[in-house]
């Protein structure tokens, strides 16, 4: 990894306005899920327009003009077909390479991750361009406080390029996997061939993202200490030498369970969540890119990078993190504000 990069949409939306919309008290949304405001994208904006900005800025923190692949993770592309990738790759002046689109749902940034170090190792590419971008608006249902009160739009995008297994930088052990048994826990029902948006009749709220918050929180923990684990082993780290946990930003109770349940120090994880909800497929790349920034991540500090998301599916990775700009900026630790509430609530 030798370059990061992210972009929000202006429109910042605060609890009190989604509160005031779905009938509950913005202190319950803060409580339960350590959301203060999230990002909105316009009407008029789209996941490429996301993409494109934040790869910009990945490029940039690179030192380059160009890269031999582009992998897209996404649940809300443009359009269902064609991939978006391509579209993304031609408007950064790329058109030519290899471009596509992967979706994994919030573990989609994992699974490009790999994707983009696989065609490296392969001899396919000698650059990549990993991108996470999501305007997961376009799917939550407004009157739904379970979604709408979580999920934020934006995008973050990584360059990597061949080299080293002992270099800085170094992506690996990966660790990917799946339960298909859990789809209905994660899923938007309609617009597939399983229930098409022509046939009718099916429920109106089909075509919107739901998810089942209590049965998630569990499997989600359990997944990511699993994968988190057999990472480290693999490695030869101990839990006590991990210097940051990036864990996908679900739900602030979620972070904090994780690193509990692994034995990693609280103030050794990082969270942005309070500021930009959860960013599903950008979620973790965007943190990369803020933490950098802040000089919350310091070269050679050893990171594990893990998720949970739709399908079901999940992962980690472990890496050093590589010498790359440090822009101040500030970037809240999962410890402020501390939320309040139960852990078995629905989110």
């Amino acid at each position: 990894m030798v370059g990061t990069g992210s972009h929000l949409p202006p429109n910042v939306v605060r609890n009190d306005e989604v509160a005031n919309r779905v009938g509950c008290d913005p202190e319950w949304i803060r409580s339960r899920t350590g959301v203060i405001e999230r990002r909105r994208a316009s009407i008029d904006s789209a996941t490429s327009d996301l993409a494109v900005a934040a790869a910009e800025h990945a490029l940039k923190s690179a030192g380059l003009g160009a890269v031999d692949a582009l992998v897209l993770a996404t649940t809300t592309p443009d359009h269902p077909c064609p991939a978006t990738g391509p579209s993304v790759a031609s408007r950064l002046g790329l058109a030519g390479i290899a471009a596509f689109d992967v979706s994994s749902v919030c573990t989609g940034f994992l699974v490009g991750l790999a994707t983009g170090a696989g065609l490296i190792s392969a001899g396919i590419a000698e650059t990549a361009l990993v991108i996470g971008a999501e305007t997961f608006s376009s799917l939550l249902n407004p009157a739904d406080r379970n979604t709408c009160a979580i999920f934020g739009d934006g995008a973050g995008a990584v360059v990597l390029r061949a080299g080293h297994p002992d270099e800085p930088g170094a992506l690996g052990p990966f660790l990917l996997a799946s339960d298909g048994n859990g789809t209905d826990l994660i899923t938007v029902r309609a617009g597939g061939s399983r229930e098409r948006l022509a046939a009718q009749p099916y429920p109106s709220t089909d075509r919107y993202f739901t998810m089942a918050g209590r049965q998630v929180f569990w499997r989600a923990v359990q997944c990511m200490s699993d994968a988190c684990r057999t990472v480290l082993d693999r490695a030869g780290w101990r839990v006590e030498q991990l210097d940051r946990l990036v864990c996908h930003q679900a739900n602030i109770r979620i972070v904090r369970q994780l690193a509990g349940t692994l034995g990693v120090p609280i103030e050794r994880c990082l969270a942005n969540i309070d500021r930009v909800g959860n960013t599903a497929a950008a979620s973790i790349p965007i943190i990369l890119d803020e933490a950098d920034r802040a000089g919350e991540l310091v070269a050679g500090d050893r990171v594990l990078l893990t998720a949970f998301g739709g399908g079901l599916s999940w992962g980690a990775v472990a890496m050093r993190w590589p010498e790359l700009s440090n822009r101040p900026i500030h970037l809240h630790h999962p410890d402020s504000p501390p939320p309040s509430g139960e852990l078995n609530e629905d989110l």
